[in-house]
């Protein structure tokens, strides 16, 4: 690469997500997508840009060495970048661009059909394309922003010294010394407070201080940064009625990280999302979240719809990690925060350990006045993590009367000590967990603080009210209108490349695993083709792929190299292809029978219904070879009767960290015991057998 262009404006990309097979996960947590500018090229010899790489692969640990001071995630990115981009090298593929600064040139690959005497080119220029910045005491008021389309702004700093070095939704660690100090706080010496304020996302559209602000049936679309940040000090402020797509970053941040103390007055507070359209958000930061909030008081967040996205849809609250050395995490002015009725789908397509709903932090003052999470509908979540995820330091929260279904790992998840106002770990934050309709299947309780009872087990969402699932979402009035106005907005397509392509070797073949586009060219994906890069081609339905996660290649030599690209096709055309998986060897070594899975129970519900939890064999044996797992098999008895378990939570499975579970119904009333064993190429492995549970 030395030899190239312009170097010094290559970009090394560390993409998080599900180490699967092949596919590794590099980034700074496997929510994250971090990215390094290169500085120059000589030789062999390397050499990134700064401050980026050492706040991407030198964050400062705790004094113990237990882990980093800054408790969300690891020290270092990955080895390996999961993609190199930004070079006229590289160009090829039909809608690449690049630019060549020295030359003034951009150069660009045209898609099929485009003339470009006559297309329209637009080259973004300003970075903010609206910014009023009040005080407390004078602050921006009353001010609507209706039937507006916000579009082609840029944003630089990604590919300046900074780079992205991301921490957890877009926010980065940045500046000279930021790996040792910036929002460190009393962890380490020199540290910065306050704990966890690190570099909020740069908003196209931002307001600070600004009250009874409205941004009413407007579109944000091709924006290069976060859509629109409404940061501290924003009151009353309302957003309905938008829509937004092929976004860069994050959808709306509201409030900030930097003020969890700031007066009452001056909070972030009063604010609404409602009755938006969210799709195809965080399109090039794909740790990026449609709503993100920091810290804030009555906020209401419903009747929103979120699909087709590459990580979490809604994070609310902030600073909780320090639970994990057993200390209280930031206090905060935080209360009274509502998410619900909103309808959430097709979420974390390339990212995993999120959540639907990604709660964390202290979030009131006691159960009555904490945050409610209630009559949300989450579904088809594909990388691993809980579609409703209170996580660190998360307390006082109702999670009541909400859908799960679907999920990859986990309903909810999950409990954590407590360590605020002196509390010694001993108890749990305090948690409600009640009425909702999930997979999961957890026997009622109320222990240390956490009450879970009366949720409903479900094997299908037909099963759910119909009162439930209509509720969510946008509203009528609001439902049709959207739909047509982004149908005109983005015409339908060719859909993106699928991503993050993995596979694994067998005896003269391979199994191919991938993340689907988030961008389905407003048209749902029919259908997939893999090709290998010896000539070998195979085909999945996006109906089949949806149940297995994964496909057969045959027809390949052994002890030969081999790798795969991936093509989705839609109504409207076929993608591009993929990037190529890394390389794989198929050959004839002896593959073992798996022992059993480990950490197997059975929840009885109601219905004739069970839910079955288990983890993989290598809980229990690491290093074994159980690449690749492709399914479990159920054996229910007395009957006999075999059940075969398949999706991307059973592929995901194999780190042996994790426990999934999925529910089996039509059974009669009755006492019964099941047997799991995981199925890889040398057939079905040793089972583990459940307790007997009486099933009604």
């Amino acid at each position: 690469m030395s030899a190239w262009k312009n170097p010094s404006d290559l970009e090394f990309v560390y993409t998080g997500g599900n180490s699967i097979w092949s596919e590794r996960s590099e980034g700074l947590g496997s929510w994250t997508e971090p990215r390094c500018p290169i500085q120059s090229i000589h030789g062999t010899t390397i050499t990134m840009a700064q401050p980026c790489w050492d706040n991407s692969t030198k964050r400062v640990m705790l004094p113990n060495g237990a882990r980093t001071a800054n408790l969300v995630g690891p020290m270092s990115l990955g080895k390996r970048p999961e993609y190199v981009e930004n070079a006229y090298e590289l160009l090829g593929t039909p809608g690449q661009f690049y630019f060549d600064r020295p030359s003034h040139t951009i150069y660009y690959v045209p898609r099929s059909g485009e003339d470009l005497k006559t297309a329209d080119v637009e080259l973004p220029v300003l970075e903010t394309l609206v910014e009023g910045a009040g005080t407390m005491a004078a602050p921006i008021d009353d001010i609507t922003f209706s039937g507006l389309q916000f579009s082609y702004a840029t944003w630089l700093a990604p590919s300046g010294p900074d780079g992205f070095s991301e921490i957890q939704a877009n926010y980065q660690v940045t500046g000279p010394d930021g790996y040792s100090r910036q929002a460190l706080c009393h962890l380490v010496p020199r540290g910065m407070c306050p704990y966890g304020a690190w570099t909020q996302a740069h908003g196209n559209i931002s307001l600070s201080f600004a009250h009874h602000v409205q941004f009413l049936d407007d579109d944000f679309i091709h924006l290069g940064a976060a859509a629109l940040t409404l940061g501290d000090g924003v009151q009353n402020d309302t957003v309905q009625g938008c829509i937004f797509t092929d976004v860069s970053g994050n959808g709306v941040q509201l409030g900030g990280v930097d003020t969890p103390l700031a007066a009452i007055a001056e909070y972030t507070s009063d604010n609404r999302i409602e009755n938006n359209l969210f799709r195809n958000v965080g399109a090039e930061f794909r740790g990026g979240i449609p709503i993100v909030v920091g810290y804030a008081r009555n906020t209401v967040i419903e009747h929103n719809q979120i699909d087709h996205i590459p990580y979490a849809a809604i994070s609310i609250g902030w600073g909780g990690w320090p639970d994990k050395i057993k200390q209280a995490g930031q206090t905060n002015n935080s209360t009274g925060n509502f998410i619900r009725d909103n309808l959430i789908h097709d979420l974390m397509i390339d990212l995993s350990d999120g959540g639907g709903i990604y709660t964390q932090g202290l979030t009131g003052k006691s159960l009555a006045d904490g945050e409610k999470i209630a009559g949300n509908v989450i579904y088809d979540q594909f990388s691993s993590g809980h579609e409703i995820y209170t996580d660190n330091g998360s307390s006082m929260i109702t999670v009541s009367g909400n859908v799960m279904f679907n999920t990859n790992h986990d309903n909810w998840g999950s409990r954590h000590h407590d360590y605020y106002d002196g509390e010694d770990g001993t108890n749990f934050d305090p948690l409600a967990i009640e009425t909702n309709y999930w997979q999961q299947g957890d026997a009622d309780s109320s222990k240390g603080n956490v009450t879970v009872r009366g949720n409903h087990l479900i094997a299908s969402l037909d099963e759910v009210p119909h009162s439930v699932l209509a509720n969510a979402g946008l509203t009528p009035a609001y439902k049709s209108v959207l739909e047509r106005r982004f149908d005109t907005l983005v015409p339908a397509r060719a859909p993106r490349a699928p991503a993050r392509v993995a596979a694994a070797p067998g005896n003269g073949f391979a199994v191919v695993t991938f993340s689907p586009p988030t961008d389905n060219g407003n048209s749902p994906v029919l259908s997939y083709a893999i090709v290998a890069s010896t000539g070998a081609t195979a085909m999945i339905s996006a109906e089949e792929f949806a149940k297995l996660s994964y496909l057969r290649v045959s027809g390949l030599a052994n002890n030969q190299q081999v790798t795969f690209t991936i093509n989705a096709t839609n109504a409207a055309g076929t993608s591009t292809s993929s990037l190529p998986s890394f390389p794989v060897a198929p050959s004839d070594r002896q593959v073992q029978l798996l022992p059993a899975p480990s950490g197997v129970s059975v929840h009885a519900g109601g219905n004739g219904e069970v839910s079955i939890h288990f983890q993989s064999p290598g809980a229990q044996h690491p290093g074994i070879d159980e690449s690749p797992i492709t399914s479990y098999v159920v054996t229910i008895e007395p009957s006999g009767r075999k059940v075969v378990l398949t999706g991307r939570n059973v592929i995901t499975l194999a780190d042996g960290k994790h426990t999934t579970f999925k529910v089996i119904s039509g059974l009669k009333p009755g006492t019964y015991t099941f047997r799991i064993a995981a199925v890889n190429e040398a057939g079905e492995g040793s089972a583990a057998t459940t307790e007997p549970v009486s099933v009604q």
